[in-house]
């Protein structure tokens, strides 16, 4: 292979000069201004962007003065059509500071931006003299095959995480319980090693997501985020903030986390968001882990004669307690979870 077949084929190469070079360059941009911030994300777009992640998160970084930054413009799918666009951003969180100043605000025509919808995934977004249209992810044919989903589970929708990865969101009626599939029907934008006591727990060893390969079915159930990711909000957390919003047919959502937790009739709508958007249903039916060890005890369940389906995925609940109506929050226990921000 050579000439520009060659250069297509390898992979781009980031230099360290760059990453010292952003961290000298002085800056003036006042951070505690959302909309000057705002001003300076949209004037630094291309006059058209795509947004990946299935809730409609285009995210960035910047460093100002040696402070790495992060933040999203989100066109929610529940205003969008509304002219409403949310933008946030905060310092970043790290293993030694999670605890940061943030900034938020949903942004309309009152704060002179504007938002038009162009087609179904096309909106521009213009402030001031600067508009850039937003290209979102269009999914809508991406269906599991039908050897992926067991008897008695529904397909909510599919998922493209900010990872890179996409998965399929089922719900298994027979347990009350979401499940997060692995979809591979596209190259996968991660490669795995084996779990050292067994192969059915692969890891990948870009995300650190831990799969469980399903003996019943051709599949790998998410059941591992890696703690450090979750406990810093960055790209590598888990897809519990990327729900498949776009592609959410009717009622197949709220109805499914309503049969989980029934006293919720009437405070969400049909994404899993409370009325003022402030809150949303967190489906996060993963364990958070420090040590691959951890997960001995699914496969030790999984390996077990069952009596039924439902009996053997029962083995894959492993943490209800993030499956709670809060904050779209990294799934950590209540004392240990980050001060909300916007996510990532």
């Amino acid at each position: 292979m050579t000439g520009a077949a060659a250069q297509s084929a390898v992979p781009p190469l980031h230099i360290h000069q760059h990453f010292i070079e952003d961290a000298l360059r002085p800056g003036t941009l006042d951070v505690k201004d959302p909309m000057a911030v705002f001003a300076f994300v949209l004037d630094s777009l291309p006059d058209r962007v795509k947004i990946y992640p299935t809730e409609n998160y285009f995210y960035f970084t910047f460093t100002l003065n040696g402070s790495p930054y992060a933040g999203n413009i989100r066109l929610d799918a529940s205003d969008r059509d509304q002219g409403k666009v949310q933008f946030g951003y905060y310092e970043q969180t790290t293993g030694w500071r999670d605890d940061t100043p943030n900034w938020f605000q949903v942004l309309d025509a009152s704060k002179g931006v504007r938002l038009e919808k162009l087609e179904r995934f096309a909106y521009r977004l213009s402030y001031g003299a600067k508009s850039v249209v937003f290209e979102l992810n269009d999914l809508s044919q991406v269906k599991p095959p039908a050897t992926a989903l067991a008897p008695g589970e529904r397909f909510i929708g599919p998922i493209f995480d900010d990872s890179g990865i996409r998965f399929f969101l089922v719900y298994n009626s027979a347990v009350r319980n979401f499940l997060y599939i692995l979809d591979e029907t596209v190259k996968v934008a991660d490669d795995f090693f084996n779990g050292p006591h067994s192969d059915r727990i692969v890891i990948g060893k870009r995300s650190g997501f831990v799969f469980y390969r399903d003996d019943r079915l051709d599949r790998k159930i998410l059941i591992g985020v890696y703690e450090e990711n979750v406990r810093i909000n960055n790209h590598l957390d888990g897809p519990f903030d990327q729900l498949p919003d776009n592609f959410i047919e009717g009622e197949t959502l709220r109805s499914a986390i309503l049969e989980v937790d029934p006293k919720l009739k009437g405070q969400i709508d049909r994404f899993g968001g409370a009325p003022d958007g402030e809150v949303r249903y967190m489906i996060a039916p993963y364990k958070v882990y420090r040590d691959i060890g951890e997960f001995d005890p699914v496969h030790r369940c999984a390996s077990r004669k069952h009596a039924s389906p439902a009996a053997y995925y029962r083995c894959f609940i492993l943490d209800r307690t993030p499956q709670d109506f809060s904050k779209h929050q990294s799934p950590m226990p209540p004392a240990a979870q980050p001060a909300p921000a916007p996510s990532k």
